[in-house]
């Protein structure tokens, strides 16, 4: 047993291990991302993200920082909303490749720009930014508390603060059917769609051990954020939890 372990999924591996892992997790999946988002949520991840996108109040003057970006859904529907200039940031080449191309094809390259950096270390000056987001992204990283303080050095006094993430499921009479779709269909799915089960019983698995909504509102105000609240989606199969730097 190492000395300095961490999740990845319902495994414990040594911290130093994680990302390395992580990262081959989302260079098999990459290119089925999106369609698997779709299959594995039946379409109403767009749903979430649209509400998110709503939260995140895009307006021309301000500037957007989206975390664990991917394939670009919320830096684009941002700009589509008339948002102004937008970082896409990923850790995983493959992903941020693809939604390079997808902003691109848009015809965004002036509006967005592209940055492969760890979130837990971003390579950025304090208080450059109006409005951080991370979607799906920070249950994947190592040191999640170590994330939420770097979103909120790199705001500005007033800047907002949004994170779209799976949670803690409370419809106890759906719950034994949640499971089944979790643990029986997602692996079989990926292995059909994109050739890969390990990969979504490790996402399936990385939901579960997630913090809750309550755990992940108190993480943020020990980063510092104020007005920290959160909105259940879906009955808690996600939350958008939402925090300021004042």
């Amino acid at each position: 047993m190492t000395d300095n372990p961490t999740d990845f999924g319902f495994r414990t591996v040594p911290r130093e291990a994680k990302k390395p892992m992580v990262r081959a997790v989302f260079d098999s999946v990459a290119r089925r991302y999106d369609l698997m988002n779709d299959l594995m949520s039946l379409g109403i991840h767009r749903v979430w993200k649209r509400i998110l996108a709503t939260a995140l109040d895009p307006r021309p003057g301000k500037h957007l920082l989206d975390l664990a970006g991917g394939t670009g859904d919320i830096c684009l529907r941002w700009l589509d909303a008339g948002g102004g200039p937008a970082i896409l940031s990923d850790i995983n080449l493959s992903m941020l490749g693809i939604g390079r191309d997808r902003a691109l094809a848009r015809g965004y390259a002036a509006r967005l720009a592209f940055l492969v950096a760890d979130a837990e270390r971003l390579p950025l000056p304090d208080r450059v930014t109006d409005t951080v987001s991370i979607a799906f992204g920070l249950r994947n990283c190592t040191d999640k508390d170590a994330v939420l303080r770097e979103a909120r050095r790199i705001l500005r006094p007033g800047g907002h603060f949004c994170c779209l993430e799976f949670s803690r499921f409370h419809v106890a009479v759906l719950e034994p059917i949640y499971e089944a779709w979790s643990f029986r269909v997602l692996p079989r799915l990926g292995q059909l769609v994109a050739r890969d089960a390990q990969s979504y019983e490790y996402l399936a698995e990385s939901i579960r051990v997630f913090p809750d909504q309550e755990e992940l509102a108190d993480m943020m105000r020990r980063a510092g954020f104020a007005r920290v609240s959160f909105r259940d989606l879906s009955g808690g199969i996600a939350a958008i939890h939402q925090g300021w730097r004042l």
